[in-house]
């Protein structure tokens, strides 16, 4: 089985760098470790599944065998309805691995609410429901109640407490009391999504890490003292080209992801591959990082195929020295000794699973995050959002009520939310013509470097050979020509269509800013190189960004 699996990956991983660019990144991937955590969270009971509690017992029992099969670290997460039962206590103390980490998975249930004294408002022991299953739905007292509650029973049972707890979302005040009371080291959350299951978080760093903000803990801090020190990695392995668009001019997003129940994502063995092609084998920057493994309510005759698949791959690569596997606890100690803030990190994907020509590439610093996207016709920064750890959560103080919250931070480019199904946003490369035309620049053919520590470059042509460079630091992002043909006049532009125009955050267009508002909090997007011009009705556009000498530096501090 092991061999086999070695052969396999070793054609998939040659036939992926025959496909993409190459670069000489040998000691950039020593120094920058692609990391895996199996993470499967666990839950007591589902109203939605017959049998609930027996499948959700049996499926964490496969899981348990599958992960000591290949004898790899692995977390197991706890709803507190599930820590309480002994079934699960006895089958963690006796058949998991020693490598293994026990911690808490953040889904608050009737138990655990009625353990800490509150009343119950659920129709069942467990609901989805926003503001019962999460903390964002109870004060900020009883979230301290919540969390005491839980760490004691924990201690009781297992002796310590635990050191990683996970959740499609954890509000802030809870994450600090967490790490000020408890010394918990690792957190997780969902990847960006919106409406999805009543969830949306959208705008915030893009898979990888980050250290969250004590006023938002989807925003990621700037400054130490801001921060909250316990890393929040994003779960569930996205597609990086697809899952974006996916339901654009809708109301919410399909999933596209590692989780190995979904049979075009992590159930298939190619889209697998061409995920993990982007994790292992591009640039990232100072490490890269997916999520495997799935909740118990999935039951085990539905994630057996993909997981099984998943593991025979990841075995593969861990054997050849490509990725690390690791528990979250592991992750969560390794990111604090490396970095003090959040670091640069970024996602390159250069090979399209639909072979329709898309590529794309994100980038993540505490400061912003951004994405490019090449199609097949056309180029377009698809997305840009700024980080600031005063943008304070709408929760932080008062419960959240109804069954969705929102997390957002604050943008610049949002082609989702910007864009109808037939009219797609993006921040074009854009020329004119002496006649006042304009027309798009299309650049294909990226090639994609780490040029320093926190920088990446982008480097692509236009059929003319008007080679572009686009430079992404921690705290700002460079944008320069060089051109060949003649006279060219080049610029960036964004249109929007018009029935979204009420969703702009741009309140005042400078010479040199652009001022905006987002949920009642003023942010600011500098042009230190260049100028800004706001758009007008001839041409639509709302705004553009003209170069000086050929360069655009876009401030992308809030400073």
């Amino acid at each position: 089985m092991r061999l086999k699996s070695i052969i396999c990956i070793t054609v998939f991983i040659l036939t992926s760098i025959t496909n993409s660019f190459c670069t000489n990144n040998k000691e950039t991937y020593t120094k920058s470790p692609r990391i895996i955590n199996i993470i499967n969270f666990i839950r007591q009971t589902d109203y939605r599944l017959e049998n609930a509690d027996e499948q959700l017992f049996e499926t964490v029992m496969e899981q348990i065998k599958l992960v000591n099969k290949y004898d790899f670290p692995a977390t197991f997460l706890f709803q507190y309805d599930a820590l309480i039962n002994p079934a699960y206590q006895k089958l963690m103390k006796t058949r998991l691995n020693s490598k293994c980490e026990i911690g808490a998975w953040w889904e608050i249930t009737q138990p655990h609410v009625e353990a800490a004294g509150i009343e119950w408002r659920g129709n069942h022991s467990w609901v989805s429901t926003a503001n019962i299953a999460f903390t964002t739905g109870y004060s900020p007292e009883e979230r301290e109640r919540l969390v005491d509650v839980y760490m004691a029973k924990f201690k009781d049972i297992y002796g310590k407490y635990p050191r990683s707890v996970g959740s499609w979302y954890i509000d802030s005040h809870t994450l600090a009391y967490m790490y000020d009371k408890y010394g918990i080291i690792a957190s997780c959350n969902c990847k960006d999504q919106v409406g999805t299951d009543g969830y949306t978080l959208w705008g915030g760093y893009w898979n990888q890490a980050y250290y969250p903000s004590r006023k938002n803990a989807y925003m990621p801090a700037q400054t130490i003292k801001g921060q909250i020190p316990v890393p929040i990695f994003r779960m569930l392995g996205s597609d990086p080209i697809y899952q974006y668009d996916n339901g654009i001019g809708g109301n919410g997003q399909g999933v596209i992801s590692l989780e190995p129940v979904y049979h075009d994502a992590g159930k298939n063995r190619n889209w697998v591959n061409y995920f993990l092609e982007s994790i292992v084998n591009q640039p990232s920057l100072a490490f890269n990082y997916a999520q495997a493994g799935q909740e118990n309510s999935f039951t085990w005759g539905a994630m057996q195929e993909g997981l099984e698949m998943q593991f025979t791959i990841l075995d593969s690569l861990m054997t050849v020295g490509k990725i690390r596997i690791e528990t979250l606890e592991h992750s969560g100690n390794w990111f604090r000794e490396q970095f003090k803030v959040t670091p640069a990190t970024a996602i390159t994907t250069l090979v399209d699973i639909h072979n329709q020509g898309n590529k794309t590439v994100w980038y993540n610093s505490r400061f912003y995050r951004a994405n490019l996207l090449w199609e097949n016709d056309g180029f377009c920064f698809r997305d840009i959002h700024l980080f600031n750890e005063n943008f304070e959560s709408d929760y932080l103080r008062t419960p959240g009520t109804g069954n969705q919250f929102f997390y957002f931070t604050l943008p610049v480019i949002d082609r989702f939310f910007w864009s109808t199904s037939e009219d797609r946003v993006g921040l074009r490369i854009i020329k004119t013509n002496k006649n006042g035309e304009k027309e798009e620049i299309i650049i294909t053919n990226p090639i994609v470097t780490e040029s320093g520590k926190g920088i990446l470059k982008v480097v692509s042509t236009d059929k003319i050979g008007n080679k572009f460079t686009i430079s992404f630091h921690e705290n700002k992002i460079n944008i320069s020509c060089s051109p060949k043909e003649k006279d060219l006049n080049w610029s960036l532009g964004l249109r929007v269509p018009k029935q979204k125009a009420n969703l702009l955050p741009f309140t005042i267009f400078e010479e040199k800013a652009i001022k905006a508002k987002f949920k009642n909090f003023n942010y600011k997007i500098n042009c230190i190189e260049g100028t800004v011009e706001g758009g007008n009705a001839t041409d639509d556009y709302i705004f553009s960004l003209i170069p000086y000498k050929d360069k655009i530096i876009i401030d992308c501090s809030g400073k």
